[in-house]
């Protein structure tokens, strides 16, 4: 895949990039080593004020970064920039959190007695340059939600960030450099994702963190358990919405089609699973459908845009395959499910019906606006539904019934359970997944120290 920003709106080619040599690469590895031997030794204090001012300058920057995204990867602008002011939130809850969720701890005075110590502590160190693979879908939040944390905690990071997203990824290696982190802090490798292994295998690469695809996650973690190498992985997700008889049916259809297309669609924690008890399904259905049908599709940089394009023609194509497979097995298409003529790589807003476990939407992911809905004759085979996936990344259910969001949270195979609201990351809180959406975790206190030494430390009497 060249190294391009292809603007999806109308497939035309904007800019184009040489991958960097082997040369170029080294030159980089060597300085995130260098780097990282004097950066891991600097205060919280300074990191903090460093990442603050790349809030303060990201917050500047705001409008014109958003366009960028919006033109290589087709999100609605508005999306774009409420993307660019989230990470600059992030960046300051880091900042002022991070030297409290790395204090030193200490063991309890009766253990520390019994190991036969006068003193001992854990204390929480860096580890060293950590590889980011980072997904086109949201450019700046899948990076800043690594890069915070990791340069708060003392680490410093190396971005091979999607082929289509160049522009957007070279950004962020500037925006630190303006900031005041030195060079070696944060930088850009504009490399094809052949080169990723190799720079894995390189021995100065101490951990990796990637989000995106399932193969890609389980290319990235074989060789990191080659070399014994830490990664954190989140992949996929095809996220159940369950609607029950006690919730407010009108608010969680309307919710409900903001969760299914925030981002055209392409989210790993947008609700693609719609699990509905028969007893308000119809109600809901036809709800539903009409919010979907009412969405206002069209070009990413108009305000008034709620679904912009899909950010390759490949994934449209891929989708298509989805709707059309399921519709083929006897699903019923409540509205879209067409390709609009014209250019870009547009698919409406769709909604299936009648999805049974042999057509490929229901195992697998469909990134797009297209939603799947199935019926629950009760709380057990709603449950029973939402776990049939090979993905547990977020959940999101819809009750007022205290005893089912205890059952719910209980038995729901997934990293989140969202009641009576939409899945949504937020740096306070951990996020990431089971099954094959994962392992490991980023945001909060245990992003923060999944690239951490975990060290003990104990001195005898």
């Amino acid at each position: 895949m060249p190294i391009a920003t292809v603007n999806p709106a109308n497939g035309e080619t904007l800019k184009t990039y040489e991958a960097m040599d082997e040369e170029e690469l080294e030159r980089r590895l060597r300085l995130a080593e260098a780097t990282f031997r004097t950066y891991r030794t600097t205060a919280f204090a300074d990191r903090a004020r460093l990442l603050n001012r790349a809030a303060d300058l990201l917050d500047e920057d705001g409008a014109e970064i958003a366009r960028v995204m919006t033109t290589e990867m087709g999100k609605p602008v508005k999306q774009a920039r409420a993307e660019a002011a989230k990470c600059a939130k992030a960046m300051r809850w880091y900042a002022e959190h991070a030297a409290e969720l790395l204090a030193d701890e200490r063991p309890a005075e009766s253990d520390v007695k019994d190991s036969g110590a006068s003193h001992a502590l854990v204390r929480y160190r860096p580890l060293g340059p950590v590889l980011a693979v980072m997904p086109w879908n949201f450019p700046l939040w899948q990076v800043v939600r690594f890069a915070a944390p990791a340069l708060m905690a003392g680490n410093v990071g190396l971005l091979k960030h999607a082929s289509n997203v160049p522009q957007t990824a070279l950004y962020l290696e500037d925006l630190f450099h303006r900031a005041g982190f030195t060079e070696g802090c944060f930088q850009t490798l504009l490399i094809g994702s052949g080169a990723v292994d190799e720079i894995l295998r390189d021995e100065r690469i101490r951990a990796a963190t990637l989000t995106g695809s399932e193969p890609a996650g389980r290319a990235v973690a074989s060789t990191a358990s080659e070399m014994v190498k830490k990664t954190v992985l989140e992949l996929g997700g095809s996220d159940p919405f369950v609607v029950m008889p006690s919730a407010d049916v009108d608010r969680a259809a309307e919710v409900a089609v903001t969760a299914r297309v925030q981002n055209n669609g392409q989210s790993c924690i947008a609700a693609k699973r719609f699990i509905v008890h028969s007893d308000v399904y119809d109600r809901f259905a036809e709800r539903f459908t009409e919010g979907m049908k009412a969405l206002k599709v069209g070009d990413p940089l108009e305000e008034e845009t709620e679904v912009g394009p899909l950010a390759s023609e490949r994934g449209r194509a891929d989708l298509e395959e989805l709707v059309d497979d399921a519709r083929r097995s006897g699903a019923t298409v409540l509205c879209g499910g067409e390709r609009p003529d014209g250019p870009g790589w547009y698919y409406p807003p769709t909604v299936i019906a009648g999805i049974d476990r042999e057509m490929r939407i229901h195992r697998e992911e469909a990134f797009g606006p297209v939603a799947t809905l199935y019926r629950a004759a009760d709380l057990d085979e709603a449950v029973l539904i939402a776990n049939d996936s090979p993905f547990g990344l977020s959940s999101n259910v819809w009750t007022r019934e205290a005893a089912e969001v205890d059952r719910f949270v209980r038995d729901l195979e997934a990293g989140g359970v969202y009641v009576n609201g939409m899945t949504a990351s937020h740096p306070a809180f951990p996020f990431g997944g089971v099954k094959r959406s994962g392992y490991g975790r980023e945001l909060s206190g245990h992003g923060i120290r999944e690239f951490c030494n975990i060290t003990t430390v104990w001195h005898g009497a």
